[in-house]
């Protein structure tokens, strides 16, 4: 069974790829934080700014990984000419869920595959992009991939804690909420500073989109 929070086409607004259209499948469920507020202040990771309890009007339960990948592809439009399906597995934490039968299935529907996870999972075989977002106060097991994107700032988790792992791109975003401009301001700091970290915009929140 795959739980899914919702199943959505967009653009990409993070990160390397942001612009890109993308069927994006946010799982439910993280292992950083329950999702209630009530449990907030406790929290691996108290500054998550997305929903991924339960089961939302386009999400749904899945019993098998092909029934998911239809889902996925039925998102991608239908009259689209050039652009390869591409799809964004993110959460909550997509990795207590995502495995290589998903994989696969999302594959033989033509997606290129991409995931974004906190890096306290292993991946399965297969992905075609891995991103890893690490929290402060949780390990990291998944040291390589595609692109590290560190929200930034996070008191215990410094870029310089990251920056000699096993990734092409290096991304620092910063921290929504009543800090953001001050936070926007201390990254873009951080990326002059130290070249090798460019900085990430939320810009599907400065689109209004989703």
């Amino acid at each position: 069974m795959y739980t899914l929070r919702e199943i959505y086409f967009t653009l990409q607004g993070e990160g390397f790829h942001t612009g890109r259209p993308a069927v994006f499948a946010r799982f439910a469920g993280c292992n950083l934080w329950t999702g209630r507020e009530a449990d907030r202040a406790t929290a691996v990771c108290s500054f998550c700014d997305t929903d991924f309890v339960g089961v939302g009007p386009d999400g749904g339960k899945f019993d098998t990984a092909d029934a998911f990948a239809d889902a996925v592809a039925s998102r991608w439009p239908t009259c689209a000419t050039g652009g390869d399906p591409f799809v964004v597995c993110t959460g909550g934490e997509p990795l207590l869920q995502l495995d290589a039968a998903c994989v696969d299935a999302l594959h033989s529907r033509g997606f290129s595959v991409a995931v974004e996870t906190n890096g306290t999972q292993e991946p399965p075989r297969g992905l075609d992009w891995i991103t890893v977002s690490p929290k402060a106060g949780a390990p990291v097991v998944l040291e390589h991939g595609d692109e590290l994107k560190l929200v930034f700032p996070q008191e215990v988790a410094r870029p310089e804690r990251f920056a000699r792992m096993d990734f092409t791109h290096f991304y620092l975003q910063p921290m929504d909420g009543p800090d953001r401009e001050s936070n926007t301001a201390a990254a873009t700091a951080y990326c002059l500073a130290n070249p090798r970290w460019r900085l990430s915009l939320q810009t599907h929140k400065l689109l209004g989109i989703r």
